[in-house]
């Protein structure tokens, strides 16, 4: 058995089995057997079984959710929210989206023939899905290949394994057939193994770079499938003077430390124009200062533990670096009661006097860490924005429109934002460039890669 370690405490909280390479081959084979069957379903039945897996997990809330925050140490009000409001927000949006995503494409009529594009599924899906947000990134994927007539393995991080078991559940009681959606707890060499034989049609990955690079590199030695990989980010958000004030800040100190600051798409940079920075510093360190380090289990607590030591460790590295190199620290450990429960409890930092030789700056963070610089005008801002490896998000905070967009359309981003941030809108293709991702989810573009399209060129006269 193996254990997963809760960051509350540093002890272990569950277990589960590790499939041996023969137990994820039938599960695999069962998984293609149920696909052919499940592909003749009609959509109106995917569709209700999608909206009744939510039913099914409703059921189950309060129970799951306390196994994600002992799991990976998300206050349990974070981890309903995740439920009820993104993981509901995009299943229902997808399910009312699929019969436009996947219908036919026509070209002109021509005389004598009939002609479409049909987008036809890869067959069975293959999620690696990351722990921060382990509801919504798995749905992300789960949901359009199911709805677009594929089986699906979850290969979750071991840190959060049990949700690959919730999912499982929750669709069968929903009334899907045993092996549609399937929990794989695997070892990397074993999904190594399992993609090398070259029996799944679509590899999604959430994850570091240096794992995406794995993925991709062991999915193109044996394979000719797509491949999409969300890899992070180290986003920036630019304020500029004539912002609405008390929201940008509000905004952005929810962006930079919610979910403990563990978010692909959070706030790590802050670029402020000169004629506020000093304003926009003070508000910022005291709003950071209402929140609350603590157990995720009680109420009150807004920032949970880290999700494991070696997070911290590197967290903390990050901060320390900075130190020595000349920044400051506006808001610490000091400002805060840290619980002394686990080495995984990390304090808000904000901090000051930050440059771009510094790893803060640079490398992701990953942790309720933000940087703030000041800059002279918004050609310095847009130039800081973009001097990174990473391009997932970035946002622009300002009340003139046109002002903005004309700095959104030179930020190299996958996603940019006018007074928002760390948001996935359904409606939208959420995807990244530089080292922050290959491919799209989300939106219509989201069942392109779960599907492959098929031309029928039929000719209905002869004479």
């Amino acid at each position: 058995m193996t254990d997963i370690v809760s960051p509350i405490d540093e002890q272990p909280v569950y277990t589960y089995r590790e499939l041996s390479e023969a137990e994820a081959l039938r599960r695999l084979t069962k998984a293609q057997e149920v696909q052919h069957e499940w592909v003749r379903v009609p959509l109106e039945e995917r569709v209700a079984i999608c909206r009744r897996m939510l039913e099914r997990y409703a059921e189950f809330e309060d129970e799951y959710a306390e196994q994600i925050s002992r799991m990976m140490g998300k206050p349990i009000g974070q981890a309903r929210g995740e439920f009820r409001g993104p993981m509901r927000e995009r299943t229902l949006y997808l399910c009312d989206l699929a019969a436009e995503a996947l219908a036919d494409d026509a070209p002109p009529d021509k005389s004598g023939f009939r002609r479409f594009v049909r987008r036809e599924p890869v067959g069975t899906v293959l999620d690696i899905a990351a722990w921060n947000y382990p509801l919504i990134i798995a749905i992300n994927v789960v949901v359009p290949a199911v709805l677009a007539g594929n089986a699906v393995l979850v290969k979750h991080a071991h840190q959060t394994a049990l949700v690959a078991d919730q999912l499982e559940h929750c669709f069968g009681a929903a009334g899907a057939p045993k092996g549609l959606v399937q929990a794989l707890p695997v070892d990397h060499v074993t999904v190594a193994e399992l993609i090398a034989r070259r029996r799944f049609g679509f590899v999604s990955f959430t994850g570091s770079v240096r794992g995406g690079h794995e993925v991709y590199r062991t999915v193109a030695r044996d394979n000719f499938i797509g491949v999409g990989l969300e890899l992070g980010g180290k986003d920036p958000a630019i304020v500029l003077p004539d912002c609405d004030f008390d929201f940008t800040v509000d905004n952005l100190v929810d962006g930079a430390f919610f979910n403990a600051g563990q978010s692909c798409c959070g706030i790590e940079r802050i670029y402020v124009h000169a004629d506020l920075y000093d304003r926009f510093v003070e508000a910022y360190v005291a709003k950071t200062r209402e929140y609350v380090v603590g157990h995720p289990l009680e109420g009150g607590t807004t920032v949970g533990p880290v999700v494991n030591a070696a997070a911290a460790e590197r967290i903390r590295g990050h901060v320390e670096q900075a130190l020595a190199t000349g920044a400051t620290a506006a808001c610490g450990a000091a400002d805060f009661r840290v619980p002394d429960l686990s080495s995984c409890y990390v304090a808000p930092h904000v901090l000051l006097g930050v440059t771009h030789e510094m790893d803060v700056m640079r490398e992701e963070t990953f942790g309720p860490v933000v940087g703030i610089m000041k800059a002279r005008d918004d050609e310095e801002a847009l130039r800081l924005a973009n001097d990174s490896d990473y391009g997932l998000t970035a946002s622009v905070w300002s009340g003139d429109e046109d002002r903005a967009y004309g700095l959104m359309q030179r930020l190299e981003a996958g996603t940019v934002y006018l007074n928002r941030c760390d948001y996935l809108d359904p409606g939208l293709a959420w995807t990244g460039v530089k080292d922050s991702g290959h491919g799209a989810s989300l939106s219509r573009l989201g069942f392109l890669s779960v599907t492959r399209p098929k031309s029928y060129h039929l000719r209905t006269e002869t004479r």
